[in-house]
C-alpha cells in the first residue's frame, strides 16, 4: 500500500512537528555535536542516549531518525493532534512488539546555501534507510537526503523564474529548494512510491506542485521551462532496473545520454537545465569528446563539469553496497562478476561523473566546455554557474575586436603564485600561477610576460593597449602576442579570472 500522508494526516504531524521543535536547529540542540558526528557515521547508540530525556522531540528523534520503536503512550503525546491510528492508516507508523515504529523516515533537512536572506527549514518524506530498514531496498526504495541531491541543489542556479520542471523528482528535494525562487512547479516520476512520498513532502511542507506520472519527458511532452532540474537513474550498467530510482534501464550511460539529448526542447529561451549525470570513459578516445556529441552543435551554451572518476571496481562495490549487499556475501559476489563482465565488454575503463548545466540560447553556434573539477570545492556551485553564463553571453557579444577594445580587472579573489623548484644550481623560480582562492579554485600557468600583462588589468586600459604596450617594452611584434593571448584572455574570463571593467560588465 503506497503512504497516504496528505491533507488532515500531513496537517496534524506539521502542528505535532512545530510544537516539539522538531527542525534542524531543535535536533543539533538535542543530539550535539558528538552524537551528531555518531548518527552520520551510522552510529545510533550516542543519539540514542542523548535523546532519552528529550521529552517529544527526543520521542520524534528517535522514532524518524533512529528507527526505534516507542510505546504507544509517549508516541501519541508527541504526535498529537496526529493519533497514532491515524499515522498507522496513512502509513507513518507501523506496529511493533514492544510499541510503534516509523514506516517512513520524516527528516529536517535546511537550505544552507539558498543565497536568500533566512536559511528555511523542510521535512523530507522518504522509505527507510538501512539499518533502520533491515532488508535490502526493494526495486521501488525512495531515498531521502543524499549527497548526490544536496549536491545537485547546490549547483543549481537560484534566480526567480516563472517555471521549473523537476524531472524524476524521488522524494522530493529539488522542489523544496526552487520552491523559494520559481513561481509554478511541476515534478515527475515513474515510481507511483516515489510520487506518493513527494506528494507527502509538498504536503507537509504546503507547498502547491503539479505531480505528473511517467518515465523521462512524456508527461510534460510539448511544455518548456524555465528551468529544469533532474537528478536522474544514472548508474551506468546493463540495461536492467533493480532500483527504479537509479537504474534507467538503458545500456551503459544512455539514461544520462537520453536526458542531454532532450533537455534542450524542454528549455524556453535563456532558460536553464541542471542534471546530475554520469558517462563511460573509453579507453580510446575522450570522454569529453564523447559527452559534447549529446548536446546540439546550435542554441544552446552548456557546461560539463567532470568532478571525479572511478575505475569499474569501485564503481561497481560502491553501488553493490548501496544495494544494501555484503560485498562477501555471494549474491553479491555473482552480481560482482556479472557487472564487472559487462564493463570490460565495453572496453570503458572508468566512469565519470558530474554536473551539467545547459541553457538555450539562439546563438547560431552553441557553446560546449567539458572539463574537470580539479580542486576540492566548500562552496555551492549555483553562484558559479550563473556567473559563468553570464561571462559566456559577454564574452559571445564581442569578436577579438571588441574584447582588445575592453577593459578588464582581476577577479576579486585572483592571486599569483610564484614557487622556488630546486635546481642544479640551487632554487630557481617555477613559473607563475594564477589562482582562484574562491569557487572551483581554478588554475592557470602562466609566463612572466603573461603575468604583467594581468598585472596591467586594472580596468583604465583597454586590453589592447595593455598588449601594444607590453610588445613595444619588450621589443616584440604586438600582433603575434595578440594572436596568443586572446585564447588565452577568453578562457580567463570564462573562468572568472579576468572580469568586464565599469558598466559593460
Amino acid at each position: 500500500m503506497l503512504p497516504q500522508l496528505t491533507g488532515q494526516p500531513a496537517d496534524r504531524l506539521r502542528d505535532a512537528l512545530r510544537r516539539a521543535g522538531y527542525d534542524t536547529s531543535g535536533v543539533a540542540g538535542l543530539l550535539g555535536d558528538q552524537a551528531l558526528d555518531a548518527l552520520g557515521r551510522g552510529e545510533p547508540v550516542p543519539a540514542l542516549r542523548a535523546s532519552a530525556a528529550g521529552g517529544a522531540l527526543g520521542v520524534l528523534v528517535r522514532l524518524f531518525l533512529l528507527g526505534a520503536a516507542e510505546p504507544e503512550r509517549p508516541v501519541a503525546a508527541a504526535l498529537a493532534p496526529l493519533d497514532p491510528a491515524m499515522a498507522l492508516a496513512c502509513g507513518l507508523l507501523r506496529p511493533a512488539d514492544d510499541g510503534l515504529r516509523a514506516a517512513l523516515h520524516v527528516r529536517p533537512h535546511r537550505d544552507e546555501h539558498s543565497g536568500w536572506d533566512q536559511h528555511r527549514d523542510w521535512w523530507v518524506v522518504s522509505d527507510l534507510e538501512p539499518p533502520w530498514q533491515p532488508d535490502p531496498p526493494g526495486p521501488d526504495h525512495v531515498p531521502g537526503v543524499g549527497q548526490a541531491s544536496i549536491s545537485l541543489a547546490h549547483a543549481t542556479i537560484r534566480r526567480p523564474v516563472g517555471t521549473l520542471l523537476d524531472l524524476g523528482t524521488g522524494c522530493g528535494v529539488q522542489v523544496l529548494h526552487a520552491a523559494r525562487h520559481a513561481g509554478l512547479i511541476t515534478a515527475t516520476d515513474v515510481s507511483p512510491r516515489a510520487l506518493a512520498l513527494a506528494r507527502a513532502t509538498f504536503s507537509l511542507n504546503e507547498l502547491e506542485v503539479e505531480l505528473l506520472a511517467g518515465p523521462w519527458f512524456e508527461p510534460v511532452a510539448g511544455r518548456r521551462f524555465d528551468q529544469v532540474v533532474s537528478n536522474p537513474p544514472f548508474v551506468i550498467g546493463p540495461a536492467r532496473v533493480d532500483h527504479t530510482y537509479r537504474d534507467s534501464g538503458l545500456p551503459g550511460d544512455a539514461g544520462s545520454e537520453l536526458v542531454l539529448r532532450a533537455l534542450p526542447d524542454h528549455l524556453a529561451d535563456g532558460g536553464t537545465g541542471h542534471v546530475l549525470a554520469s558517462w563511460l570513459h573509453p579507453r580510446t578516445g575522450d570522454w569529453a569528446e564523447r559527452v559534447a556529441t549529446w548536446l546540439p552543435a546550435t542554441g544552446v551554451d552548456a557546461w560539463v563539469l567532470q568532478r571525479g572518476v572511478a575505475g569499474p571496481e569501485l564503481y561497481v562495490g560502491t553501488w553493490l553496497v548501496d544495494s544494501g549487499l555484503d560485498p562477501r556475501a555471494p549474491q553479491a559476489r555473482l552480481a560482482a562478476e556479472a557487472w564487472l563482465d559487462w564493463f570490460a565488454r565495453q572496453d570503458a575503463d572508468g566512469v565519470g561523473f558530474g554536473f551539467i548545466t545547459v541553457r538555450r540560447t539562439g546563438a547560431e553556434r552553441s557553446t560546449v566546455v567539458c572539463e574537470n573539477l580539479r580542486q576540492p570545492m566548500s562552496d555551492p556551485l549555483g553562484p558559479e554557474t550563473a556567473g559563468w553564463l553570464d561571462r559566456v553571453d559577454w564574452l559571445r557579444s564581442r569578436d577579438d575586436t571588441a574584447l582588445l577594445d575592453s577593459s578588464l580587472v582581476l577577479g576579486p579573489d585572483v592571486v599569483l603564485d610564484r614557487t622556488e623548484v630546486p635546481g642544479p644550481d640551487g632554487w630557481t623560480s617555477g613559473p607563475p600561477v594564477l589562482r582562484r582562492r574562491g569557487g572551483p579554485a581554478w588554475r592557470y600557468q602562466t609566463d612572466e610576460l603573461g603575468a604583467a600583462l594581468l598585472a596591467g588589468c586594472t580596468g583604465t586600459l583597454p586590453l589592447g593597449d595593455l598588449i601594444g604596450l607590453l610588445a613595444a617594452a619588450h621589443g616584440e611584434p604586438a600582433d603575434p602576442m595578440v594572436a596568443m593571448a586572446l585564447p588565452a584572455i577568453r578562457n580567463l574570463v570564462r573562468h572568472g579570472m579576468l572580469l568586464p571593467a565599469g558598466p559593460e560588465s
